[in-house]
């Protein structure tokens, strides 16, 4: 599996690159045998000092990652990776953090050995933790690799380089760790799940006002009379608690949804387009979006203008008519 690339969606591939990439950070527990020809029933020799110092390493950086502290963070970067961190933004500086950690809020940092005398770390955020148990670490020169397990049973191996005689985070399996390359493949990652949850979003405003029409016999002239009611009142055709107050406001998830009711041609009944374009193209999303009368959606890249009935349709929807 590669840690860099996950395809699932966007929370899960997120969680499922952030679990690997943080899986190898943490303190050795047991010891690294260092004679092939010594017997299995014997003790085994203490680790390394420079085992001891790579697993050390590791520990302080996914402690300062669980911690949210970006300067003590970047501290056991490479050089070239800790330049590239220190010019991010601090949301990013918190993102890349928080993926190595797999929580999306600061914690604390705990200790503790496992019944098999291994190092287990938690990450104890207010709502979750994650949990990150290593074996022997291995050190070789400047070069040490660290096996770790996380909570959810997957493994992989961590590499450390030696840079001005301090350890710092190298690899994840066979994959050198390259911040400003990864930076663009999670921006990549989220604007395409990004995306995904506003074509989602415009189905379930589809459904909010074929609602509204089975409820109040017409179509609704504007998505704030999907919204929710006020405090103490019922629902009305200005207030149908329907959508929440974001989407009814007509902005969410860095997108502008705007909708029209129309007549097609040939016909005599109304009927509606939601479009969906970005707040901020290339950061919010690249696609523009258009819900057709039948509940299609056609997207096409329009640098933020609106999309139009003449733009390819997103593969795989659902059949669905108003």
């Amino acid at each position: 599996m590669n840690p860099f690339s996950c395809t699932n969606s966007l929370r899960l591939a997120l969680n499922c690159f952030a679990s690997l990439l943080l899986c190898a950070v943490l303190l050795p527990p047991a010891v690294f045998a260092q004679s092939q020809t010594q017997s299995q029933t014997q003790p085994a020799p203490a680790p390394s000092s420079a085992a001891q110092d790579s697993a050390s390493a590791l520990t302080a950086a996914l402690s300062a990652a669980c911690r949210q502290n970006p300067t003590d963070f970047a501290n056991y970067l490479t050089s070239s990776n800790a330049a590239a961190f220190k010019n991010l933004s601090e949301h990013d500086q918190l993102s890349l953090m928080e993926r190595f950690v797999l929580l999306d809020t600061k914690g604390r940092p705990l200790l503790a050995t496992t019944t098999d005398a291994r190092t287990l770390l938690r990450c104890e955020a207010a709502d979750a933790s994650q949990g990150f148990t290593f074996s022997a670490p291995e050190a070789h020169d400047n070069l040490a690799y660290i096996p770790v397990t996380i909570s959810s049973g997957e493994s992989l191996r961590f590499g450390l380089v030696r840079e001005d005689s301090n350890w710092k985070l190298l690899s994840i399996g066979l994959l050198l760790i390259d911040i400003p390359q990864l930076q663009k493949e999670w921006a990549s990652q989220s604007l395409k799940e990004n995306e995904q949850s506003v074509i989602d979003l415009l189905h379930g405003l589809q459904q909010a006002v074929i609602r509204y029409q089975d409820a109040f016999g017409r179509l609704p002239d504007t998505l704030s009379q999907l919204g929710p009611t006020e405090k103490g009142q019922g629902v009305s055709p200005s207030a149908a608690g329907f959508v929440d107050s974001d989407i009814a406001s007509g902005v969410k998830d860095g997108y502008e949804f705007r909708y029209r009711l129309n007549t097609p041609a040939g016909s005599d009944t109304p009927a509606f387009e939601i479009a969906a374009v970005p707040q901020q193209y290339g950061k919010s999303g690249q696609r523009s979006f258009l819900l057709d009368e039948h509940g299609h959606v056609h997207a096409a890249d329009h640098r933020g203008a609106v999309a139009t009935l003449d733009d390819p349709l997103i593969p795989d929807q659902p059949a669905q008519s108003q």
